[in-house]
């Protein structure tokens, strides 16, 4: 019973930094496994989740720009 009680407790907690960063990372790429999304929706803050969202697009973004740009100023 008590073995039951921990996994209950598991599963009601708040992720934390890390678990949203990969969670984020492995949605963004297509490759989330359901247990985690599950887990995402049940226990997660919708307000960690978006502004993961809004960051790691931001830094893609950016990312390619610089790329880009990289590319770009050494073809000449």
């Amino acid at each position: 019973m008590k073995n039951n009680d921990n996994e209950h407790s598991k599963e009601h907690r708040q992720p934390g930094f890390l678990q949203v960063v990969l969670s984020t990372l492995a949605a963004a790429i297509g490759v989330q496994s359901n247990k985690n999304r599950e887990r995402d929706f049940r226990s997660g803050s919708i307000k960690a989740y978006v502004a993961a969202g809004i960051i790691f697009t931001t830094l893609f973004v950016l990312t390619l720009v610089l790329v880009v740009r990289t590319v770009l100023e050494r073809m000449g």
